[in-house]
C-alpha cells in the first residue's frame, strides 16, 4: 500500500507562518510539524549532522513557534504568581526563569521561560498549549486589574560553542556580560530585539526575540552574515541533545495529568515561599503524601534505536509498569538513552526493565538524570 502523500494535507490561513518562513524557504526545510497553531520547520539535514553541528559549531533555530502570553497591568505580578509555582518576588527586572504553569489539582498545564519585563509585565514563551485561554478564563475569576494578550514577538535561537562569537559580532563585546537567564533591550540596524541568555539544547545560546514581525527575513539574513565565518547553520530541534540534557518535552514527555513531584522537577515549587499560586495546596498535599510514579531516565541496551514515534511499554517482571516517552540513539554515548515514567519502587538507579520497541523488546537500566553535563555548566560558560 502506497504511504499517503502528506503534500495533500491542508494548509490554510488558520495555519499561522513566523516572521521567518519565508527565509527558512530559502535554505530547504526538510519538513514541518505545526507547534502552537504555527508552521515549525523540523530540519534542514540529517538530524545527526545537525547534532555534531550545534556541539561543534553554531546553528539558528526559528522558535516563533513559542508564543508569548504577556500578562500586564496594576495586579500584574499577583497574577503571573497565581499562574506559577516559583516564587516571582526572586526575578527581578531583566531577568528570566524556568516556571511551571501549575493548575488546581497541581498538574503542570506548560512549562515556560518566563521574562520579567518591568515590576507588572511579564512573558511567558509558551510550550504547545492555549495557555493564553486558561489564563482568561483564571483571570475572570481572580478580581484582579490585568491585561492578557500575545504580543507581536518572536524569538529565534543562536546556539552552539561559536554563538558568543555570533552575537559579538552582532550586537558588540558587551553582549557577552549578559548572564544566565538575563535579557536585555537591543537595536540591530533599525530592527528592535530582544537578547536573553536562554536555549532549548543544553549548549551556550541565546534567544533573539523579534519585535516588529515584518522584520523576519531581514533580521534571519543579518545572522546568518554575521556567522558565516563561524559555520553557521539552520537546523531544526536537537532532540538528541535535549534528551542528553535532560530537557523535558511538554505533551511528549508529560502533560497537565503529571505534577512536578513525579517529574523531579520540585526545585520549581516554592511551597514555603508565601507565594499564592494555583495548585499549592494539592501540590503541599502530593509533596507530604509522596508520588506513585517518577519520570526516569533509561539506557537501552543494543544497537541504534531511532526516535520513537509512539510511546513504548515498559515491562518488569512480566507486567506493563509503564512507558517510554522519549528515547533515541546519543551518537557521543554510544547509547541508547531516554525518558520513562515508572513505579516508583521501580525508580531507583540501577533498576532493570525491559522496553518493548518498535524493533522487539530490549533490556533497559535506570539511570541518573542528565546523561551529559549533570551539573548544566555548559550552558553557563
Amino acid at each position: 500500500m502506497a504511504e499517503f502523500d502528506m503534500s495533500l494535507v491542508q494548509r490554510g490561513a488558520r495555519l499561522r507562518r513566523s516572521p521567518f518562513y519565508e527565509a527558512t524557504q530559502r535554505y530547504g526545510p526538510r519538513g514541518f510539524t505545526v507547534y502552537n497553531h504555527t508552521l515549525f520547520p523540523i530540519s534542514f539535514d540529517d538530524v545527526e549532522a545537525e547534532y555534531w553541528h550545534l556541539l561543534n559549531h553554531v546553528t539558528l533555530w526559528d522558535v516563533s513557534v513559542e508564543r508569548n502570553v504577556e500578562v500586564a497591568g496594576p495586579d500584574g505580578f499577583r497574577f503571573a504568581q497565581l499562574l506559577t509555582s516559583r516564587d516571582l518576588s526572586q526575578c527581578a527586572v531583566g531577568q528570566g526563569k524556568y516556571v511551571l504553569i501549575t493548575a488546581p489539582d497541581g498538574g503542570i498545564l506548560n512549562d515556560p521561560v518566563m521574562l520579567r519585563l518591568d515590576e507588572n509585565r511579564f512573558w511567558f514563551a509558551l510550550a504547545d498549549s492555549d495557555i493564553l485561554l486558561y489564563a482568561k478564563g483564571l483571570a475572570a475569576n481572580a478580581g484582579l486589574d490585568v491585561e492578557l494578550s500575545e504580543p507581536d514577538v518572536s524569538p529565534l535561537q543562536v546556539q552552539g560553542p561559536s554563538s558568543k562569537d555570533v552575537v559579538r559580532k552582532l550586537f558588540g563585546e558587551g553582549i557577552l556580560d549578559l548572564k544566565y537567564y538575563w535579557f536585555r533591550q537591543a537595536d540591530l540596524d533599525g530592527i528592535p530585539v530582544l537578547v536573553t541568555r536562554t536555549g532549548w539544547t543544553s549548549e551556550v545560546g541565546y534567544e533573539i526575540y523579534l519585535l516588529d514581525s515584518s522584520r523576519g527575513t531581514d533580521l534571519w539574513e543579518r545572522i546568518m552574515a554575521a556567522g558565516e565565518p563561524y559555520q553557521i547553520r539552520p537546523t531544526g530541534p536537537s532532540d538528541i541533545r535535549r534528551i542528553e540534557g535532560g530537557i523535558f518535552n511538554w505533551g511528549a514527555d508529560f502533560n497537565h495529568q503529571n505534577n512536578a513531584y513525579e517529574m523531579g522537577l520540585e526545585r520549581l515549587v516554592d511551597l514555603d515561599s508565601g507565594a499564592e499560586f494555583m495548585g499549592s495546596e494539592a501540590l503541599r498535599r502530593i509533596r507530604d503524601e509522596g508520588v506513585r510514579r517518577r519520570m526516569v531516565g533509561v539506557e537501552i541496551d543494543g544497537p541504534p534505536l531511532g526516535f520513537n514515534f509512539s510511546k513504548w511499554p515498559v515491562r518488569a517482571d512480566g507486567q506493563e509498569v509503564g512507558t517510554v516517552t522519549s528515547a533515541l540513539w546519543s551518537p557521543r554515548l554510544r547509547k541508547n538513552i531516554g525518558f520513562a515514567w515508572v513505579p516508583t519502587e521501580r525508580a531507583a538507579h540501577g533498576t532493570g526493565l525491559e522496553v518493548e520497541t518498535e524493533v522487539g523488546p530490549r533490556s533497559a537500566t535506570v539511570v541518573p538524570m542528565p546523561f551529559v553535563d549533570p551539573m548544566k555548566e555548559i550552558p553557563k560558560s
